[in-house]
């Protein structure tokens, strides 16, 4: 649909933008976040793109810890990043639900950590245990030194959503 990375980088950020102005409308006053705001799968759903993120969630039994409480930082890829996985490897990740949980817990960090903190980390350590190494180059965020960051502090009732271009997979 889209013919370069710079114009879908830029259709993602729209799409989000556009996302967040209803759950900015809806924020309590003082910035806090009301319990009406959407959680995190809610507004990856509403978003549209992170399609194949969310039937992960579901295979591997995390969709409702990322509804419940949080608060969470999520790296969240969209289905264009998995889309860049070799053939059948979504198809075999969702066969083998513990890998995939593994997987997806290493896009998780606890706790909310907007963009203006995250440029300041070098890592943060992720719900399955490891570490994803953060860094800055010409003023764009990497995870891992080859995902970027696309899309920054998207808001919901329980954390944070990061867009990245790639699918994380630990060490």
């Amino acid at each position: 649909m889209f013919r370069t990375p710079l114009v879908r980088t830029m259709a993602v950020v729209a799409v989000l933008a556009l996302l967040a102005l209803p759950i900015a409308a809806q924020a309590a006053p003082g910035g806090m976040k009301g319990p009406a705001n959407p959680a995190i799968t809610q507004v990856a759903k509403q978003a549209g793109t992170f399609n194949t993120l969310l039937a992960a969630l579901k295979a591997a039994d995390l969709h409702g810890t990322l509804t419940g409480q949080g608060p969470f930082t999520v790296f969240a890829p969209t289905d264009e990043a998995f889309a860049k996985l070799p053939p059948g490897t979504v198809e075999a990740l969702l066969a083998d639900p513990m890998r995939l949980k593994q997987i997806l817990l290493y896009h998780v960090v606890e706790g909310e950590v907007p963009a203006s903190v995250v440029v300041g980390l070098t890592s943060a350590t992720t719900l399955n245990g490891q570490s994803v190494d953060i860094s800055v180059v010409d003023g764009k965020v990497y995870l891992n030194g080859t995902t970027q960051v696309v899309a920054t502090d998207v808001m919901a009732r329980n954390g944070i959503i990061h867009v990245i271009d790639s699918v994380l997979l630990p060490r």
